[in-house]
């Protein structure tokens, strides 16, 4: 009962903070704290002559809040947003902005509504901030700065209040937004608010217009140096088709005649009535390049800093890989194992960055639920590129069985700066041809991937 009244209390010193923050303007700041100042030092109406000051400032504030009910505009909006954008990149688009009164609108502000930060009572009992328990008791026991973290982290853009121009009656006219997205995955908009300060320009008026829209944020991308991805061309059966589906479909080539021991499933029948005899469908296999990306999900809930940056470092590969000659499988688990292929035109680059923007830690799996699901298609690999979050027991009975199937490989480690990274004496030496082990640390991934 005390956790739930504590983060009840914790939500509306957050809606307050809010609502004082984008309701008054700098000046009006300004007026409200040196009224409350002058409370504080005039409640001693005999000494001191400060509650003057306390009045002169209340009735200020009050006379421009009454003001501010004035305001009664009515809008439309509509958002020009991109398909994409990326983590930590600024992105900028346009807003049009219809005024439906009868009466000119100028002086305006626009603010972007995104949905509520604030954590849910569950997810707030779950987390755990990273570093917390170095904290004192009382911050352990009340949980203030966890949540506060919590909000940080649901924040996924920082959008700054951009000024309209100023809309004739029944017109129309537009601003331009710039916002920089902080996390990767979907970017909710809730609503559109324009703003107009009071006469005195200290209090603003505000008209909430409903909006709801989404915007898909990319991870973030490093540029990652030309690799020579090692493996050889390996036999695709039945071809690019098969090789990107599950089922039976393969490359078709020619038609033929029938010969004894074809299957069934392959006669043509179109063919066979109109030649008057048994025709079949021949098909083709191939041989090309194929890599598998291995993105390791799972990750406590303390790192998440790492498992973003492994997000990002896939996504930089997958950008990066060869793929008009070559097929790329993006291999992760979630709810259960996933792959997915990019290459000789089965999908675009563009579609694996969307999938790798949405990816979640996964929950509840064993890792060698990812290592069967790579083991199930050795045979088809030329090499593997391996995104780990650690460098344990199971991870290195990964890369050994690739090791031992000849699969080259290219091992990518994310140490989070607590010390799992080992020295470079203490990393045995390999022998030639074997996966070498690259770390990247959290904060300087850039620099260690640019010495591959």
């Amino acid at each position: 009962m005390t956790r739930r009244l504590l983060f009840r209390a914790f939500g509306l010193t957050y809606a307050a903070e809010r609502w004082i923050r984008r309701r008054f303007t700098g000046a009006g700041l300004l007026a409200l704290g040196a009224a409350a100042a002058a409370a504080v030092v005039g409640l001693d109406t005999n000494r001191t002559q400060a509650y003057q000051v306390f009045a002169f400032l209340a009735a200020l504030v009050g006379v421009a809040m009454a003001a501010s009910l004035s305001f009664r505009g009515r809008f439309a909006v509509r958002r020009l947003l991109p398909r994409f954008a990326t983590a930590g990149e600024p992105l900028a688009y346009r807003v049009a902005i219809r005024n439906e009164t009868a009466r000119a609108q100028p002086g305006l502000t626009l603010v972007e509504e995104t949905v509520d930060p604030r954590p849910a009572f569950q997810e707030f009992l779950r987390a755990r901030e990273p570093g917390e328990e170095r904290r004192n008791w009382f911050d352990r026991a009340v949980g203030y700065p966890r949540w506060l973290w919590l909000v940080r982290r649901n924040q996924r853009a920082r959008i700054a209040e951009v000024p309209v121009p100023a809309l004739s009656p029944r017109g129309e006219g537009e601003a331009r937004v710039e916002i920089t997205p902080l996390r990767r995955g979907p970017l909710r908009f809730a609503a559109v608010t324009l703003a107009r300060p009071d006469p005195l320009g200290l209090f603003r008026a505000r008209v909430t217009v409903p909006a709801p829209q989404s915007l898909l944020v990319l991870p973030r991308r490093y540029p990652v140096p030309a690799l020579a991805l090692p493996g050889t061309r390996k036999y695709q059966q039945g071809g690019v088709a098969l090789a990107a589906s599950v089922g039976d479909s393969e490359e078709f080539m020619s038609l033929r005649d029938y010969r004894p021991g074809d299957p069934l499933r392959r006669i043509h029948w179109k063919s066979w009535a109109r030649a008057g005899r048994p025709v079949v469908k021949e098909y083709q296999d191939e041989f090309f390049v194929r890599h598998a990306l291995v993105l390791d999900t799972f990750a406590a809930p303390a790192h998440g800093a790492r498992f973003e940056e492994a997000v990002s470092v896939a996504a930089s590969f997958a950008c990066a890989a060869p793929t008009q000659d070559a097929l790329l499988d993006l291999m992760f688990v979630g709810a259960e194992a996933y792959c997915f292929t990019a290459g000789r035109g089965l999908a675009h680059t563009d579609r694996m960055l969307e999938i790798l923007a949405c990816v979640e830690p996964a929950t509840g799996a064993p890792f060698r639920t990812l290592r069967d699901a790579v083991m199930e298609r050795h045979a088809s690999l030329s090499g593997c590129i391996c995104v780990l979050l650690a460098w344990d027991d199971a991870r290195r009975d990964l890369v050994g069985r690739l090791e031992a199937l000849g699969i080259p490989t290219l091992v990518l480690v994310i140490d989070g700066g607590d010390g799992l990274a080992p020295d470079s004496a203490a990393v045995p030496t390999r022998p030639e041809g074997a996966a070498a082990v690259h770390w990247l640390q959290v904060g300087r991934i850039a620099e260690g991937l640019q010495r591959l």
